[in-house]
């Protein structure tokens, strides 16, 4: 069938010199125009699917409705039009309506590919990898590059190396360490690992060790001399392999490496192995408060974030009295939370400075911060807890301290104990305790059944785009 011109006669006009109107359509011979060959490499024409046969039958019907614009190389290249080309092609059109546009292909490739691509992006449905082909032609790749390095951000300058002096060497433990190194193969055993060295050493100092096994009266003390003895048989122990690197942690030396790829395709298989995890459900949003911890320092807080996790509670290390920064946050979470209470569990040490702390962060925030409506509590550790738990004491309040007086009135000693004289597993028992003592646990259980259902909706999203990743991956790679 041949489209009809006296049926479109709009499709047969042409300019009075003889030159073919960038507007003008005109009928011609459907040999004298071909496909532009990067079509090809971009989109995906199946004569046989749904849409095209289609869109063959309504061409053999009524002809082609909207013409099919070409390039005014000698032979017409076709930058829009395709799918009607090829339908026109197998329903035996021997004539179509185009209009011509002023671009050659042969002048400039690739302004004829980007202006390929303008015409077909806002057309028809197109598949994911036809979307990533035609996305990939608008990026030169050294423009690419360059955005890559800017973002890198990272300015690279070779200093002169020095010489190193001297020999590193450490001596091997000797027999006489063996009392301090039972009792740290001992605490490690008994604690939930990494550990700091200071947790460690109030551990020693709860069932104290000999530092040298041939004298007597050499029991280790809460002095710095024993904490560096300390130190360096952990070290020494490390290196010699008697207990693993990753038993111990020091969260006071940050490390920040970062993510470089062989190539992209080694960065591809990264993300893609990592798409869609990491979700967390907020299992605290039907909870009628909001709650948070506090904790003093930083030696206690991977301990106590193992338990805050699980329950998916904010966590925040003040580092002693901490700044107005860290309450201002807590207050915005709470305000944002929309609930009418605020609920602080917080874990300080039980001495004047400690309990001190979780006066002055609760009043600030009552006071400074306008929040009426909280309830702290303090977590650990306690009076009551150091009669349970068996603590020895081994420091004494400072006289000097501000808070003195006022902690030897209500407790009516001078021993003090640090947060690190609990057991790792004893301070995350505490910390449970008190969590679950605050929470509504029917509908914390509600939101953990939830995410299971979550979990589930999320594998089939990744698997899905995965497996459609992989087969474009797979088509691109034969």
């Amino acid at each position: 069938m041949v489209s009809d011109p006296d049926k479109k006669s709009t499709r047969s006009q042409k300019t009075g010199h003889g030159r073919k109107s960038e507007n003008a359509i005109i009928l011609v011979d459907i040999d004298s125009i071909r496909p532009c060959p990067e079509n090809d490499l971009i989109y995906t024409i199946d004569p046989e699917s749904p849409e095209n046969k289609r869109l063959q039958a309504d061409i053999a019907e009524r002809g082609i409705v909207e013409p099919i614009v070409v390039s005014r190389d000698d032979v017409g290249i076709i930058i829009s039009g395709h799918r009607r080309y090829a339908a026109a092609c197998r329903v035996g059109l021997t004539k179509v309506p185009v209009r011509y546009y002023d671009i050659k292909r042969e002048d400039d490739l690739d302004a004829f590919v980007e202006l390929l691509v303008t015409f077909n992006r806002d057309q028809r449905e197109k598949t994911f990898d036809e979307k990533l082909r035609e996305e990939a032609t608008r990026h030169n790749p050294c423009e690419a590059h360059l955005t890559l390095l800017e973002e890198r951000n990272k300015p690279r300058e070779i200093a002169e190396p020095f010489i190193i002096e001297g020999i590193k060497t450490r001596s091997e433990i000797s027999p006489a360490k063996k009392p301090m190194l039972d009792t740290l193969f001992q605490v490690l055993e008994d604690n939930i690992t990494p550990m700091t060295v200071r947790q460690i050493h109030y551990q020693f100092m709860n069932d104290p060790p000999l530092r040298h096994a041939s004298k007597p009266n050499s029991w280790y003390r809460n002095k710095l001399c024993d904490y560096k003895n300390l130190v360096d048989l952990v070290a020494r122990a490390r290196i010699a392999g008697l207990i693993s690197m990753q038993d111990i942690i020091d969260e006071t030396r940050p490390f920040k490496n970062w993510s470089a790829f062989r190539n992209s395709g080694d960065f591809i298989n990264r993300h893609m192995q990592n798409f869609l995890n990491g979700y967390w459900r907020n299992l605290q949003q039907s909870q009628p408060d909001h709650i948070e911890i506090l904790a003093e320092k930083n030696t206690i807080y991977s301990t106590v974030n193992q338990i805050a996790q699980e329950y998916c509670i904010p966590t925040t290390s003040l580092r002693g009295y901490g700044s107005i920064y860290p309450r201002y946050e807590m207050t915005q979470r709470y305000f944002r939370s929309g609930k009418d209470r605020l609920i602080i569990l917080i874990v300080s040490d039980f001495d004047p400075d400690g309990e001190e702390i979780a006066q002055s962060f609760a009043r600030s925030l009552r006071d400074e911060f306008e929040i009426e409506n909280i309830h702290p509590i303090k977590v650990a550790l306690t009076y009551d807890h150091i009669k349970r738990f068996n603590l020895v004491p081994n420091m004494e309040a400072k006289k000097s301290s501000s808070q003195y007086q006022k902690f030897y009135d209500r407790y009516g000693t001078d021993d003090v104990f640090e947060v690190e004289a609990l057991r790792p597993a004893q301070l995350q028992t505490l910390l449970e305790e008190a969590i679950d003592s605050v929470m509504d646990l029917d509908l914390f259980n509600q939101e953990r059944e939830k995410e299971k259902s979550d979990a589930a909706d999320i594998e089939a999203y990744r698997e899905t785009i995965l497996n459609y990743i992989k087969d474009y991956r797979n088509e691109e790679s034969n």
